[in-house]
Formats: structure tokens, sequence, C-alpha cells
């Protein structure tokens, strides 16, 4: 498994790694309270639906153990709690993980049993049970990386479109679903890595993912470090790729992420994946989801039900990085802020879209491979029955 790591956890501590001095600087910010986990969140410091909802969970849980919460009943401390998680829910709308977990922690607290204790006992066993869960979030979720990471390999190499002779396959991924997304591994990355390190990848293509440079900035970094054989792209030359390079580079798929995925299989994720999901059809290139269950939203039927985010327009008109010198080498101790656009230009910047699922060939979870049944539609039901019962109801 990668050896980066996003976030720095030990209880009573949690520390993130700042992903916008990426790839020239690393350092950690500090998190303490649910205030700076907001902050590091809509920033986008830290990001990566998995990631988001370790950090909101474990901020909160650093909060209470270093007595954030004043409250002395049960009623009250849970009060409390529900406060802060439905304050901390409102950093990324969009990443269902994070509900997800809001949703279980609010579960747990109210699953302790306490009636028989006194208001000296019941506070400490609520907040130990909020921690113990919260850390089980961070725990499982590298887990799932590796376990998607089996899966979605396997299932590529026996249904790839094209092969070299030793039966590698190369693959386009976009933005950045790798160690720097989650607790480690990764999820569309981490089946990237998966077959690198079975020696069943031959190249790993990336976009840099405009606006906000995740690929460039952070999944080439990542690439480099893994010593993944890998090239760089813009958005915009993916249909050139395909079309000029799938059969010499043998690509076979397109693999992405997700920040949520809906009952029918809709799936919103950065913006830029459904045009790689109509272009990888048009040319013949599989196009996979890798998605753990916790970013599966069976409420949300289709994707015309998701919210999608819509940023700051100088996200996309302005840009900061480290100064290059004129011998041509980075200094990182020095970085500017420069306008790539005229600042009067009207900005419509959202930071998802919505594939549809009759684009999507297959979606990968720590459960199993999903693919259309015989009516042509996503069924999650059989790797999430009791969520699926207690949801749909069938």
């Amino acid at each position: 498994m990668s050896g980066l790591q996003a976030i720095r956890y030990t209880r009573g501590k949690l520390e993130v790694l700042d992903q916008l001095r990426l790839p020239h600087e690393h350092h950690y910010d500090e998190v303490s309270t649910s205030e700076e986990a907001f902050d590091c969140i809509r920033s986008m410091r830290v990001r990566g639906a998995p990631a988001i909802a370790i950090v909101a969970a474990l901020a909160h849980a650093v909060e209470l153990y270093n007595g954030g919460c004043k409250a002395s009943t049960p009623e009250e401390i849970i009060s409390y709690i529900d406060s802060r998680l439905d304050y901390l829910k409102q950093s990324r709308p969009t990443a269902v993980d994070l509900t997800n977990a809001i949703t279980h922690l609010k579960s747990v607290v109210r699953a302790q049993d306490v009636a028989a204790l006194d208001q000296a006992a019941a506070k400490p066993a609520i907040v130990e049970a909020f921690i113990a869960a919260a850390e089980e979030i961070f725990r499982k979720d590298t887990e799932t990386n590796l376990l998607m990471g089996e899966y979605g390999s396997k299932w590529l190499l026996e249904n790839a479109p094209t092969k070299s002779a030793s039966g590698q396959v190369s693959v386009l991924t976009h933005c950045n679903t790798g160690s720097l997304a989650t607790s480690g591994h990764g999820t569309a990355l981490g089946i990237v890595r998966t077959l690198h390190n079975a020696g069943h990848l031959h190249h790993a293509f990336c976009t840099e993912t405009r606006p906000y440079n995740q690929g460039s900035r952070l999944t080439a970094f990542e690439l480099v470090y893994e010593h993944i054989p890998s090239t760089l792209i813009t958005d915009s030359m993916a249909g050139a790729l395909f079309a000029t390079k799938k059969s010499t580079e043998n690509i076979a798929a397109v693999i992405v992420g997700a920040d949520r995925v809906v009952r029918n299989g809709d799936t919103a994720n950065k913006i830029g994946t459904y045009a790689l999901a109509v272009l990888a059809r048009y040319h013949g290139v599989k196009f996979m989801v890798a998605a753990p269950t916790t970013s599966i939203d069976l409420h949300t039927t289709t994707g015309a039900g998701v919210k999608i985010e819509e940023r700051k327009p100088e996200e996309l008109t302005q840009i900061t990085g480290a100064v290059v010198g004129a011998d041509g080498k980075v200094d990182i101790t020095k970085t500017a802020r420069v306008a790539t656009a005229h600042q009067e230009i009207g900005v419509w910047n959202p930071a998802f879209d919505v594939t549809p699922a009759e684009l999507i060939d297959a979606i990968v979870t720590e459960k199993g491979v999903v693919v259309k049944n015989e009516s042509g539609n996503f069924d999650f039901r059989t790797i999430m029955p009791e969520r699926w019962a207690s949801v749909v109801g069938q």
C-alpha cells in the first residue's frame, strides 16, 4: 500500500495534509475542532469523498476527547453531537460518504444503553462510543479500498477490450482518487495501483482535471511517487488519446471514483467525468466507477435528484502555484497567484456532473463488481441487502 498519508491520527490528535500545497510542499494542519474541519473541507485542503467523511468524523472525535462538549445529561450530549455533525454536513453537500458517516455516528450514540448509569458515567460512555465509531470508519476505509482494488483489477482483466501480448492494459483516470483522497491505497487509483503491483498495468494516463487541477497536482504526484508509468494530459485531449493511442497503448478503460452513486447507478463525480464516459462509449473503452458502498445513495432514485455544488468564479479565472525561476527550477519558497482569464467574464463553475448509468459498464465496490442485469439496469440489492430492504423495501 502507498506510503502517502493524507490523514494522520492518534486518539486526541488529528493532522490533515494540506493538499493545496502539493505537489511541491508537504504540510500537515492540526485539526482539533469542527470549525477547523469545516474550513479544511470547504477550502479543499482535504478532498475526496472518503477522506472528507473521515476528517469530519475524526475532528469531532478529537473535539469530544479534548472536552469540547460541556453538556451533562445524555439528551444534551446527543443534541450537542447532532448539532456539530449537522454543521459539518454542510461543508461539501454532494459527497454522500459524509452524509452516511453522520447518519451512522448519530445512530451509534443513540444505541448506547445509559439508562442504568448516572450522569457522570453516561457522558464518557457516549463519548467513547462516538470516538470508537469514528476510528472504525478510518480503519475500515483502507480495508475497503484494498478489496476494491482486487475486484476492479480482476474484472477489467476479464473484460478488457484490448490487451498487450503479455496481457497488460492501460487506463485513463480523472481527478484524484488515491491515497490523498482516502485513508490509503485509493478507490479508482487503488485499482490502478493493484494492476501495477501485479504487473498487469502497461501505462496510466491522468487528466489534469480543471479547474482545480487535482489530476495534475495530486494524481500525477502520486503516480510519480509510486514509480507507476504514467502520462499527464489535459481534459480536452481524452478523445484524441482514444482515437490515436487506444490500440498501440492498449487503453482498456476509464476508471473514476464517485462522490455519489444513486439507486439507478447514475453517478455524480468530478466535473468532466460525464464527457469522458461519452468518449469512452464512442471509442469502445470500458467505463468503470470505483465506489465503496458508503458512496451509494439508495434514497435518491436518479441523478436528477443530486444537488450539484457550485464553487466560486476565482477557481476558474485565477491560479496559485510555486514560482519557476529563470533557471527553470521550481522555488517552493515562493508562490504567486495569477489571473488566467479576464476577471469580468461571467463564470459557471459546477464542481460535479452526473454520468448516466447507461454509459457505465461496471461499478466496483468492496462487496464486488456490480454490472447491469438482463434488463440493462444496475441492481444493488445483492451487495447491500439490508440497506436496500430498509430504504427501498423490496
